[in-house]
C-alpha cells in the first residue's frame, strides 16, 4: 500500500491531514516542531505516525510509489521533488509551478511519476472553475474565437466581521508585504497592461456572490497571461479583458495609504529587508486574528462574451466561505484540494508529468462534491437566459 508523506503541519495544512487520516490512509507526518504534527491529530484514530522533518529524514523513509505532499516553503519544493524521482515518489504541492519544477516533466514522465501543483485555493480552485466555464463555453452554440471575450478570476480572503484595518492576518505579514512590491500583468481594454506596484491598479470590482452583490477592490496579480493558453484561450482569440487577481474588502486602499507610502519610499537601501521585517512584527501584532475569530473568502472566476456588442454568453462561480470554531476558510480551500489531489494520484486517475489542477469536468464535479461536504460550495450563475 502506497505511503503519504505530509510535509508541514501549519495552519493551512490541519483540515487535509484529517481528512486523509479519517479516510483510513497511511500518512506520516513530517514537521520541524513535533509538538505542532502532534496538535494536528488530536483525537484522530488511524495508521499515521508524526516525525521530525530533515530532508535526510525523509529520503530514508520514501519507497517506490509513495505520494510527498510538500506544504513547506515553495523555495523548498524543487529539492523535495528531487528527492521524490530518485525514490520514485510522486509529488503533490499547492504552490505555482516554476520553471525548474516544469524542467523535471521529462524525468517524471520517463518513471511514470505525478508531480502536480497548484492545487490549493489560488492557485487550485480558480484553475478548476475556469475549466469549467470554458469546456461549458466552447460546447455551446455561440463559441467563436472571434466574439469579444472578458474573463476575470479574484479571490481575497480577510476577516469575516470587517475591521478598520480591512484585513487580518493568518501568518506572518511579510509575505503579504513582498507581494505588494511584485509586478503583474493582464489584458485589460483588449491590451496587455504592466503594473509595478499594486495600488497603481486598483479599482472597484462588483461581486455576484450568493448572499447578493457586493463591492470589493481587486488589483491583478503576478503575470496572467500564461494562464490563458492553459485555460484553452487560443493565440487566435479576440480577447477584450484577462485578468487573474486579489480582491480586498472595500476601503482597504485607504486603510493601507501608509503602508504602501512605506513600500515606495522607505525599502530602499541595504537595510530594507529589515525595516521589512520589522513593519511585518508590528503588523503581526496589531492586525493578528483573534482566537477563534472567523475568516472570510471569497472567490469569483467570470466569463462573459461578446459579438456585435452585445453580450451572447455570460457565467460565473462565485464562492463565499466563512471560517467556523473548527478551522478557517483558508485552511479548508487549501487543504482540502490538496488531500483530494493525492488520492487522485493514488488512484491513477492523473497523467505522468510535472502538471498544475486537473482539467477534467469529471474529476472536478468529484473534487467539488467533497469539498461542499465540509461546508464549501460554488455557485454558479447565468446572465444571458
Amino acid at each position: 500500500m502506497s505511503h503519504i508523506h505530509w510535509l508541514g503541519a501549519g495552519l493551512s495544512s490541519v483540515p487535509g491531514i484529517r481528512r486523509l487520516i479519517s479516510r483510513k490512509h497511511e500518512i506520516t507526518l513530517w514537521n520541524r516542531t513535533i509538538s505542532k504534527a502532534e496538535a494536528a491529530t488530536v483525537g484522530l484514530e488511524g495508521s499515521f505516525d508524526v516525525k521530525a522533518f530533515t530532508l535526510d529524514a525523509l529520503k530514508a523513509n520514501l519507497k517506490a510509489g509513495d505520494v510527498v505532499v510538500s506544504m513547506l516553503p515553495a523555495t523548498m519544493h524543487l529539492e523535495i521533488a528531487q528527492a521524490c524521482l530518485e525514490a520514485d515518489c510522486h509529488f503533490v504541492s499547492s504552490s505555482y509551478v516554476s520553471p525548474e519544477m516544469t524542467a523535471l516533466d521529462d524525468k517524471a514522465k520517463a518513471k511514470g511519476l505525478t508531480f502536480v501543483n497548484e492545487v490549493g485555493l489560488d492557485p487550485g480552485l480558480d484553475h478548476l472553475l475556469a475549466h469549467l466555464l470554458m469546456t461549458d463555453y466552447k460546447a455551446s452554440a455561440v463559441y467563436d474565437p472571434k466574439n469579444s471575450h472578458e474573463f476575470c478570476s479574484f479571490c481575497g480572503g480577510f476577516p469575516a466581521i470587517a475591521n478598520d484595518f480591512k484585513y487580518k492576518f493568518s501568518w506572518s505579514p511579510l509575505g503579504v508585504l513582498k507581494a505588494l512590491k511584485s509586478p503583474a500583468k493582464a489584458i485589460l481594454g483588449g491590451e496587455v497592461v504592466a503594473t509595478q506596484k499594486p495600488w497603481d491598479a486598483i479599482s472597484d470590482y462588483s461581486a455576484n456572490l450568493p448572499g447578493g452583490s457586493e463591492v470589493f477592490q481587486s488589483y491583478p496579480n503576478r503575470d496572467s497571461l500564461p494562464f490563458m493558453e492553459t485555460y484553452g484561450f487560443g493565440s487566435d482569440w479576440n480577447v477584450h479583458t484577462f485578468v487573474r487577481g486579489t480582491l480586498r474588502l472595500d476601503g482597504w486602499s485607504d486603510a493601507w495609504a501608509d503602508i504602501f507610502h512605506f513600500v515606495e519610499h522607505e525599502l530602499a537601501g541595504p537595510d530594507g529587508d529589515a525595516k521589512l521585517a520589522a513593519m511585518s512584527e508590528q503588523l503581526w501584532t496589531d492586525y493578528a486574528y483573534d482566537k477563534g475569530e472567523p475568516d472570510r473568502v471569497v472567490l469569483v472566476v467570470d466569463l462573459k462574451v461578446s459579438k456585435g456588442g452585445k453580450v451572447v454568453w455570460h457565467k460565473d462561480y462565485a464562492l463565499d466561505s466563512k471560517g467556523d470554531a473548527e478551522f478557517s476558510a483558508m485552511s479548508r480551500l487549501v487543504s482540502i484540494p490538496v488531500s483530494l489531489a493525492v488520492e487522485t494520484v493514488l488512484e491513477g486517475r492523473l497523467a505522468a508529468g510535472v502538471m498544475a489542477a486537473p482539467s477534467d469536468p469529471t474529476t472536478i464535479h468529484r473534487w467539488f462534491e467533497e469539498i461542499k461536504a465540509h461546508g464549501d460550495e460554488f455557485h454558479l450563475s447565468e446572465h444571458v437566459s
